[in-house]
């Protein structure tokens, strides 16, 4: 069998399963609260690895090593360390809370905690409408990721890549919601954390072989071994190397797709559990970012910064191994898709047209109406998601992980300040979570895009969505006086 074929075949293997396990998601999908958070019946470790998968998506297998062949060390350390140290902060610390509070208001989305636990409507619909719009530029990044990988392994061109990528992954979760996303992802992660463990061994010899690996990166550019590149124009600072690293990542745990997770489990007692197999298998995938520092070391005249895991696997691996680790590459981007698509249709259909905007668009029609007309919603901002992102990801940007990163930290800014007071404060102030909510992103947009787009200068995404934090966190302060708490903080507040 040729290389070519034995890729196929692994691909079709793939695929089969794949589907076979959105069929059976489908059969135990029978409403919106089960399209979108499951039965609430799902154990820790099925949960946990489809948290670390969600998480670590095609940005960390195959993006952000690119990054690193780029500016070294200090790439490393802002995303592998700074960044997986305030994921797993951001969970310790947020996770238990988001699913008591939720699991009492029942709500099926981030828009809709927000909006139960500030008894905002409104606060609801903002919400659900910057998730949505943001939502894109992750999943073009995911896209063109992916669809780089196909390129090298199954010898399609991009353009036939990106149409596969978008037509599987968009249909199967129209089809079986929570629970094939959550069972795909069991399968996805367990191949996801196998082939991390087989990339990132490639490289070790370097560390043993002379003059090794630090000498050889030195050679190239003494830059590539410093903690702060004094080079680089996204890591030249203490400051972005660390701090913007640690916030944006804490504040990412607020993505609609990661802390709803806690949602799914059976029950409190495995909470713990959870969190413990999401680290585990999270930090076996966080060793894919090393990568990029093997592959700048043994292969420095590689073009494309974003084609850099590809060309590395294409060049490192046999054509057979090769076949099996790229499948491992397009499940890492399927299992994040898959989720911001859950994640966004649950949105349209619950906080759209459930919420108050619904009752605008729809006066008069009965609750019956409204849920039929929720699941059409559903599926209609799936097809045409997948639509923006097919025609985003044929022409994308030229380093696709900035403009997702600039998309992602938006909801990142608006986010933090509302999860974070909701679950850590009994009584925070609505007016000050409202302005912070609105400050954060366009403090975050506004400098990002005078530098990039209107000047035409690179700048770390991170470092103006660390800004929009701040902002916010200082309007939210200003606005903190202890004030009354609100009916539902009474009802929640009640011993059972």
């Amino acid at each position: 069998m040729s290389a070519n074929a034995f890729a196929w075949t692994v691909f079709a293997v793939y695929i089969a399963a794949t589907t076979v396990l959105a069929l059976r998601g489908m059969r135990k999908t029978q409403d919106l609260a089960g399209f979108a958070i499951g039965g609430g019946d799902m154990g820790p470790v099925l949960v946990g690895v489809t948290l670390a998968a969600a998480v670590s998506s095609t940005a960390t297998f195959v993006i952000n090593p690119g990054f690193v062949w780029k500016d070294g060390l200090s790439a490393l350390l802002h995303f592998g360390v700074a960044g997986y140290g305030g994921v797993i902060t951001g969970l310790l610390v947020l996770s238990k809370g988001f699913r008591r509070i939720g699991s009492k208001s029942r709500a099926l989305t981030l828009p809709h905690w927000v909006g139960a636990r500030y008894e905002s409507p409104g606060l609801r619909t903002y919400f659900a409408l910057l998730n949505l719009v943001l939502a894109v530029t992750f999943c073009v990044l995911i896209v063109k990721g992916s669809a780089l990988v196909m390129q090298h392994t199954l010898g399609l061109g991009y353009a036939t890549s990106v149409l596969v990528i978008v037509g599987f992954v968009f249909t199967y979760i129209l089809l079986g919601g929570t629970y094939a996303h959550a069972y795909t992802n069991a399968l996805q992660g367990s191949i996801m954390a196998v082939v991390a463990l087989m990339v990132f061994g490639s490289g070790i010899g370097l560390l043993l072989e002379e003059p090794g690996l630090a000498a050889e990166l030195a050679a190239q550019d003494p830059n590539l071994i410093k903690v702060v590149n004094p080079g680089s124009a996204l890591f030249d600072t203490p400051w972005q190397v660390f701090v913007c690293g640690f916030v944006v990542s804490f504040g990412l745990v607020c993505q609609p797709h990661i802390l709803t997770k806690s949602l799914y489990l059976r029950s409190d007692r495995d909470h713990r559990r959870y969190l413990i197999v999401a680290g585990i298998v999270g930090t076996c995938f966080t060793l894919m970012l090393v990568v990029g520092l093997w592959a700048r070391a043994r292969y420095p005249e590689i073009s494309s910064q974003d084609a850099v895991v590809a060309v590395y696997i294409a060049k490192t691996f046999s054509p057979y191994i090769g076949a099996f680790i790229s499948v491992a590459l397009l499940a890492a981007g399927m299992s994040t898709m898959d989720g911001l698509l859950v994640s966004a249709s649950t949105i349209a259909g619950n906080d759209i047209f459930l919420g108050s905007l619904g009752e605008r668009l729809m006066p008069g029609a009965s609750t019956v109406e409204r849920e039929k007309m929720a699941l059409r919603a559903s599926q209609i901002i799936i097809a045409f998601m997948g639509v923006c992102a097919f025609f985003l990801a044929l022409d994308p940007p030229q380093l696709v992980g900035l403009f997702a990163q600039m998309g992602v930290y938006g909801v990142v800014c608006a986010s933090i300040v509302p999860m974070t007071a909701g679950i850590l404060l009994d009584h925070p102030s609505r007016i000050g979570v409202i302005l912070a909510a609105i400050s954060g992103p366009f403090v975050h947009f506004l400098h990002y895009g005078t530098v990039f787009y209107v000047y035409g200068q690179p700048i770390n995404p991170a470092l103006t969505a660390t800004e929009g934090v701040l902002v916010s966190i200082v309007v939210f302060g200003l606005f903190s006086l202890r004030a009354p708490p609100t009916k539902s903080e009474k009802r929640l507040q009640a011993p059972p």
